[in-house]
């Protein structure tokens, strides 16, 4: 079994190698007509399968003849990878598209919706009060300010337990 040094490294050069093939080495025009990003590429612990995530800029249509020009191409990308590897064998790609647009997207329509309902209730709370009194602390009355302390005469002190010796 290879270490995981070794496969993150091999992932690493397929991507490399990939994109650079995307880029400037696939005539098939389902591929050079779309703008494709390889987003990101994984290789099993034995080496013998590579997984390389990507992008499509684009609609659907776009997206699945990418998808089928990638598949027609996966030999081609694997003798590529191979001459760049120089390992014995060189591992089998599978091509998926990555979901990270659908999302982003999908995040920012959450993000948008929930400044929306916190705009709403901003606007809601402008002209309002609040629901008790303006301080909420409790004030002594006119009744406890005037003298009396509300005291039995017994001398004890509410809360002492009847103690008042000091």
């Amino acid at each position: 079994m290879a270490n995981n040094a070794r496969a993150d490294n091999l992932a690493k050069l397929i991507r490399e190698v990939v994109a650079g093939k995307l880029q400037r080495g696939i005539k098939d025009p389902r591929i050079q007509n779309n703008q494709v990003t390889v987003t990101d590429t994984r290789v099993t612990g034995d080496l013998r399968e590579g997984t390389v995530f990507y992008t499509v800029y684009g609609d659907e249509a776009d997206r699945a003849a990418v998808a089928a020009g990638l598949e027609s191409a996966k030999g081609m990308l694997r003798t590529e990878v191979g001459k760049a590897a120089g390992i014995k064998h060189t591992p089998s790609l599978t091509f998926i598209p990555d979901a990270l647009p659908e999302n982003a997207r999908a995040m920012e329509e959450l993000f948008s919706a929930a400044r929306e309902r916190d705009d709403r209730v901003r606007r809601e709370a402008e002209g309002a009060g609040y629901a008790g009194d303006p301080d909420p602390y409790r004030r002594p009355t006119e009744e406890e300010t005037d003298g009396s302390d509300g005291s039995d005469g017994s001398g004890d002190t509410p809360g002492t337990g009847g103690d008042s010796r000091a």
